[in-house]
């Protein structure tokens, strides 16, 4: 089972904070990039964040960009999503994802099709 494993969501108001976890697996070799996506309904996935291995450099979109935080436990392989001010509009279903492959990509990571394995994601949903 090399499938990582997001936790951390759930119900909270607008303005609210939330922190999403994710392991992946121990056979999973080591990330050399972690990243968040979601996906709301009737949309489609789009990026969140993505952190490198080193921790630098993060990307973000531009909807979070001063109120979520990426972060990494190399050592858990674990990836973890700040979320503060939380707006209605953040309500999806927000997927962890993870990169084994050595090649550094920089802001291609924004780019679904660059990892190699998915969590099921979890539900966060922000009511106004």
């Amino acid at each position: 089972q090399v499938q990582p494993v997001e936790s951390g969501g759930g119900l909270v108001q607008a303005g609210g904070s939330l922190t999403l976890s994710c392991a992946a697996s121990a056979d999973t070799p080591n990330p050399t990039a972690m990243g968040w996506f979601r996906q709301a309904p009737g949309k489609e996935r789009e990026f969140v964040a993505t952190i490198s291995r080193s921790g630098d450099p993060t990307y973000y979109a531009d909807s979070v960009k001063g109120r979520f935080t990426i972060s990494t436990d190399n050592a858990k392989k674990m990836v973890f999503l700040q979320m503060n001010r939380l707006k209605s509009e953040d309500t999806a279903d927000y997927y962890c994802a993870i990169r084994i492959a050595p090649v550094t990509l920089g802001s291609l990571l924004k780019y679904d099709h660059y990892y190699n394995y998915w969590g099921q994601g979890t539900q966060v949903t922000v009511s106004s």
